[in-house]
């Protein structure tokens, strides 16, 4: 059983799935070229943004995963921004059959909207979130919504930071550097590892919180369940 996997982040995605697969998909290796998968594989690329991730690079997507044969998914992850969750997903549904793209079966469509980006799902981890941290403008974020005890998900942007991809983006790097730790999208090592990871697991399943992340669980879980 083999995963194709299109992320729309040329930076974060390609660096952080990968090391999240290692956790959520045991048994599964990442293979160089998307002919070249065998079994039990993912190939992953970057649709180098939006909107060329639709214009361009799903459309090969699905031209490789119908060519080749041996995908049994089509895993697809981008960014709900500004829209809503459903408007994003009903934009590429509606793409796809405006142009009649259609997977090839047994080939089916997994399709993850990161509500609003990834780094909000990051956001989801009450282990490194430090209730009484020191830093002002830190302070400033907690007051305008509490990550920790809300979904953040459910979170929109202060006045200033223009999007809600920023202004989370922000909030997540000062809610790190609490922690000493760093972060940025060329280097988002601190939320990769296992222990981070789990963290946003246990919040996802046991408060229903992340239901984006939820939903990017369920397809792994899924996927390994068929391996």
């Amino acid at each position: 059983m083999n995963l194709y996997v299109l992320v729309e982040g040329v930076r974060t995605e390609m660096l952080v799935y990968p090391r999240w697969f290692d956790h959520l998909l045991p048994g599964f290796t990442r293979a160089d070229n998307a002919y070249d998968v065998t079994d039990n594989q993912y190939f992953l690329f970057s649709g180098e943004g939006y909107p060329s991730m639709l214009d361009n690079h799903l459309r090969n997507a699905i031209a490789e995963v119908n060519d080749t044969g041996r995908y049994r998914y089509l895993l697809l992850c981008m960014d709900a921004e500004e829209q809503s969750v459903q408007e994003r997903k009903e934009e590429v549904l509606a793409f796809m059959a405006d142009r009649s793209i259609q997977l090839a079966p047994p080939a089916e469509l997994m399709l993850i909207i990161q509500n609003r980006c990834i780094e909000t799902w990051f956001l989801g981890n009450n282990k490194v979130f430090k209730r009484n941290p020191q830093d002002v403008e830190l302070q400033k974020f907690i007051h305008f919504f509490n990550v920790s005890k809300s979904d953040p998900e459910q979170m929109g942007y202060m006045s200033g930071y223009q999007t809600h991809a920023r202004f989370h983006e922000a909030y997540l790097k000062r809610m790190l550097a609490e922690r000493s730790l760093t972060y940025s999208k060329s280097n988002p090592r601190a939320v990769t590892d296992s222990a981070y990871l789990n963290e946003l697991i246990t919040r996802a399943d046991e408060s229903g919180h992340l239901p984006t992340f939820a939903a990017f669980l369920a397809c792994c879980r899924k996927a390994q369940a068929e391996r």
